[in-house]
């Protein structure tokens, strides 16, 4: 029997993971009942299956489609079972007094478990919240604790690019994002054009990263000097995306090229002439030279002391050779 691949989004964070089955005919956007770590879950086919030539331990399985049967069941569990399930934990947490916020809340579709999510700065012990859930609910209760970026991606939907939030929909894992990535893209530094719901700075700045480094690669770096069929300058600016460099031309002018047309990449910018020293560094040289000569007129100021004349002859000795004690 063929064996297939597929990768399916499931539960309340959206998580991708890829299962295999035997199951053919399986669509994106398919609603699918799975087996995982966790137990009995629905998820949705994110991408189209690949063939399968041999088993692979440790993927989970899909079972089946998911049925009209398991599309009430799990209409009901989203519309009735997890919004009380959400608002007696609240409760419960506002009775005891914890240091917690709570997100949400994930029932499983075969019951055997239902998990909440919280946020909290630190530990909580929450060991008496789970011994009222599971007296109310008679099943395995598991909390959570998660981060602002895993609440994002559990509440919120569009991104202010206009499309569906690149962590609810293909990102597998969210790995840390930097400033050094945005300058890379040369993306405004504002912190609030570049954070996404969460806070932090966008996902799309860590996966699009990869493209502009190698893109990065095939660009002369600033300063080189390098030669066109129609032109001769030194690279002062890069346009990545495009593969465009913009040249200062040997007389004056600016001009933007493709790499394509590059010919030939000097090591360094060599000037043809020695440029003109600015007015400020003659002045400023002009000034060293005139206190050099006057510390050589002046010897007794060079150390900074203003010596005054002897107020008494006396206040000396006679350095002249003549002894008028005689």
């Amino acid at each position: 029997m063929a064996k297939f691949i597929v990768a399916v989004r499931y539960g309340l964070m959206c998580t991708i993971e890829n299962f295999q089955t035997d199951i053919e005919g399986l669509k994106v956007n398919d609603t699918v009942i799975i087996k995982t770590e966790r137990g009995i879950e629905w998820g949705e086919i994110s991408a189209p299956p690949e063939s399968l030539d041999r088993e692979i331990k440790g993927l989970g399985e899909v079972s089946r489609h998911a049925s009209e049967s398991d599309i009430g069941i799990i209409q009901h569990i989203q519309e009735s079972k997890e919004p009380e399930e959400l608002d007696y934990c609240k409760q419960k947490i506002r009775e005891r007094n914890l240091p917690m916020k709570l997100v949400g809340v994930e029932h499983l579709f075969s019951g055997d478990k239902v998990i909440f999510f919280f946020l909290a700065d630190g530990r909580v012990d929450f060991r008496e919240l789970v011994k009222d859930l599971a007296r109310t609910y008679r099943t395995r209760i598991e909390m959570r604790q998660i981060g602002v970026r895993d609440e994002a991606r559990m509440l919120a939907d569009y991104e202010h690019c206009g499309r569906e939030l690149c962590c609810r929909t293909f990102l597998r894992n969210l790995e840390p994002v930097t400033m050094r990535m945005a300058k890379v893209q040369k993306t405004t530094l504002d912190p609030s054009k570049i954070s996404g719901h969460c806070g932090r700075l966008m996902c799309c700045l860590r996966f699009e990263d990869v493209v502009y480094t190698d893109l990065r690669k095939e660009l002369p770096k600033k300063g080189k000097l390098v030669r066109t069929p129609q032109f001769r300058g030194e690279v002062i600016s890069h346009d990545v995306l495009k593969q465009l460099v913009l040249l200062k031309l040997d007389d004056g002018g600016r001009e933007w090229i493709h790499i394509s047309e590059i010919t030939e990449i000097l090591n360094k910018v060599q000037n043809q002439q020695p440029q003109q020293r600015s007015n400020d560094e003659r002045k400023g040289n002009r000034n060293k030279r005139d206190n050099r000569r006057e510390r050589n007129q002046n010897p007794s100021s060079e150390g900074g002391e203003n010596r005054s004349a002897p107020k008494d002859d006396n206040e000396y000795p006679d350095m002249s050779g003549n002894d008028d004690s005689e």
